[in-house]
């Protein structure tokens, strides 16, 4: 599932082509990707409508239109947005194609999960998936202080209040694992075990994990590509995720893989306590 660094470049690559641009047409190849509001139809509130910016919230992409209607897409596992310069047959997975004054934009989803909503802008934050969503962990406003007070008196591992996105915005398995490397944590280490340098350790690590992702465009294991098509290049700077049972690149220690919160884990037994 693409996380803050993928959906972050996405937006970065997609705002690049279509900002200003009118989508004149909508063609709907699978109707259940979109969703309308109320009883309008999600064709006849988009049609027409010019793309003023593009923003992001923890992993979702806002589409902000004009006349306050704001499209909320969430890629899920395998969903992509690719902008084409030219009109272009859709391919195989493609359920949904927008027609701009020029060029197109393409949403496509291997395994259906994904979903693009429209919504009224003023209604998009309290009438929506992203009410209860976390602060973002690159937002100015996050500071070691605020992490210690989402986590608050929780009794549950690492792995999973950092999974958690009422907690944090916009991490998932790959960043998690690598954060709590790099602060040298344990994933099966009780939140309310942390001291108060083990969460500045930690805030440090999530801030300079996640800009390092998105520095390197995101990471590419298999469906993740930006709104160009191209693929990240962060998984050749990735410590444990993806990596058990081979050696830790700081120790040599052997990478252990275990299951917490429901999700494959590798971290380091010697570097992370």
């Amino acid at each position: 599932m693409p996380e803050l660094p993928e959906v972050e470049t996405i937006r970065r690559t997609l705002v690049k082509h279509v900002k200003d641009l009118k989508i004149e047409e909508i063609t709907l190849i699978w109707p259940a990707a979109v969703v309308g509001w109320e009883d309008k139809t999600f064709e006849g509130l988009v049609t027409g409508r010019r793309i003023q910016t593009i923003e992001r919230r923890g992993k979702y992409l806002l589409i902000m239109l004009d006349e306050d209607l704001t499209l909320i897409a969430h890629m899920r596992m395998t969903g992509r947005l690719n902008y084409f310069a030219e009109k272009k047959e859709p391919e195989k997975h493609t359920h949904v194609v927008f027609r701009l004054e020029h060029g197109e934009l393409h949403f496509s989803d291997t395994r259906k999960f994904g979903r693009i909503q429209a919504i009224p802008t003023p209604l998009c934050i309290c009438k929506s998936s992203l009410q209860k969503l976390g602060p973002e962990p690159l937002g100015e406003g996050f500071t070691p202080a605020v992490l210690k007070e989402r986590f608050g008196k929780k009794k549950v591992f690492l792995k999973a209040a950092l999974l958690d996105q009422t907690v944090l915005a916009g991490m998932g398995n790959i960043y998690v694992d690598e954060s709590l490397f790099l602060a040298g944590l344990s994933p099966d280490r009780r939140v309310d075990t942390l001291s108060e340098e083990e969460i500045v350790k930690l805030h440090h690590a999530i801030q300079k994990v996640l800009q390092a992702g998105i520095d390197a465009r995101g990471t590419s294991f298999r469906d993740y590509r930006d709104a160009n098509g191209e693929k990240g290049l962060f998984e050749q700077a990735l410590q444990v995720y993806g990596r058990g049972g081979r050696s830790c690149k700081v120790c040599g220690q052997t990478l252990e893989r275990i299951r917490l919160a429901g999700r494959t884990t590798v971290f380091c037994s010697r570097c992370q306590r």
